[in-house]
């Protein structure tokens, strides 16, 4: 008997084997511990909210004489502007910004002498929203015909805005959370295994991209405010456990 004790443990140790390895191959495809996913959300949308404005100014050297063309100026543009269309409530006129206009004096042979006192330069800026954006617009391309009235405006480039943003977040997360699951579902069940409870939800950051454009994404957000055109994004990264 004892010498068949090695044979007996060798055969032992075969079959202990064949089961571990037979079993480890017939549940190489379920899960065990976690999944982690990440979904997306995201959505097209167009700008609700225009933010237009532009600056003119004068330069004199009355410095009475240049707040009073500037006001002419203000009457001016103001006309303008309703005539167009934009009422009081979508106009805002900012503080006159005054300054000396100064030049530079040097002596023939290069030494700096001083500065030579050009007139005053008196600038002030105007600013309209509008949820009417497609007036404003039309306005902003148009506003070159103040020149025709001696004015000289200098326009800015519109920006564009939603007034929704925040209906607009919730949804985004909603569909991101809801794309994540699924992925998680899909996972679970292409590797024999069961999706259990939740562990833990965390939120990305929001982006929002002028759509057809080439714009990165940033680690603290993208908001793009010069296309009318948009796409938000978020992404939501869950972690469920897997029986």
């Amino acid at each position: 008997m004892k010498k068949n004790l090695p044979a007996i443990f060798f055969s032992l140790a075969i079959i202990i084997s064949a089961y571990i390895l037979g079993n480890s191959f017939m549940n190489r495809n379920k899960v065990d511990g976690s999944i982690s996913v990440t979904g997306l959300g995201n959505e097209d949308f167009t700008s609700d909210l225009i933010v237009w404005g532009g600056s003119y100014q004068q330069e004199n050297f009355d410095l009475t004489e240049a707040y009073k063309a500037l006001e002419n100026d203000k009457t001016a543009i103001t006309k303008y502007l309703k005539l167009k269309g934009i009422s009081e409530n979508e106009l805002v006129f900012n503080a006159v910004n005054s300054s000396k206009n100064q030049r530079a004096k040097y002596s023939s042979d290069g030494k700096y002498i001083g500065e030579e006192f050009l007139g005053y330069r008196l600038t002030q800026s105007l600013k309209i929203e509008s949820n009417d954006v497609e007036k404003v617009e039309k306005i902003s391309r148009e506003i070159t015909e103040l020149l025709n009235k001696g004015i000289q405006f200098y326009s800015e480039t519109p920006r564009y805005y939603y007034t929704k943003l925040a209906d607009l977040k919730i949804e985004m997360i909603s569909r991101a959370t809801s794309d994540a699951k699924q992925r998680a579902e899909m996972i679970a069940t292409n590797s024999g295994g069961r999706l259990g409870n939740l562990i833990s939800a965390k939120m990305g950051i929001f982006q929002i991209t002028g759509q057809n454009s080439n714009e990165d994404y940033s680690w603290g957000g993208t908001y793009n405010t010069s296309s009318k055109k948009k796409t938000a994004s978020i992404t939501m990264k869950l972690t469920y456990e897997a029986n």
